[in-house]
C-alpha cells in the first residue's frame, strides 16, 4: 500500500474501548497495547490540552508537564482545528469537577 494512502479505521479497537468496565481494567488494557513512551506521551498531551483549556500560559504548561514549546503548540493547535471532541470532553469533566489540572489544588495535597 503506498505510504501516502489512508488506510480505514479499524472499528473494532474502539468498539472494544467501550467495553472496557472501569478506570483499572482500561488502564491495564492500555499497558497491554501501547508502549510505555506511548502512553507517556497521549499522557502528556491530555495534560497540555487540559492547561491550556484553563488558559494556563505556555511557560507554566511546560514547567508542569515537561512537554516542549513544539509539543503545546501541537496540542493547542489540535485543539482548535482538530474534531472538538477532546475539548468538549475535558471541559465536560472540568465543569463537573471529575478533573484537576495537572499540579491543580487537589493534587497538591
Amino acid at each position: 500500500m503506498p505510504r501516502n494512502k489512508k488506510r480505514e479505521h479499524s472499528m473494532a479497537l474502539y468498539e472494544t474501548i467501550l467495553q472496557l468496565k472501569d478506570v483499572e481494567e482500561c488502564r491495564d488494557f492500555f499497558d497491554d497495547l501501547c508502549a510505555a513512551t506511548e502512553l507517556q506521551t497521549m499522557e502528556q498531551r491530555f495534560d497540555v490540552a487540559t492547561l491550556l483549556l484553563t488558559d494556563e500560559v505556555y511557560t507554566e504548561i511546560a514547567k508542569r508537564t515537561s512537554a516542549s514549546s513544539a509539543t503545546i503548540s501541537r496540542v493547542n493547535r489540535m485543539l482548535n482545528f482538530g474534531t472538538g471532541c477532546l475539548p468538549e470532553i475535558i471541559r465536560r469533566r472540568l465543569d463537573s469537577g471529575e478533573l484537576v489540572p495537572v499540579g491543580g489544588k487537589e493534587e497538591e495535597q
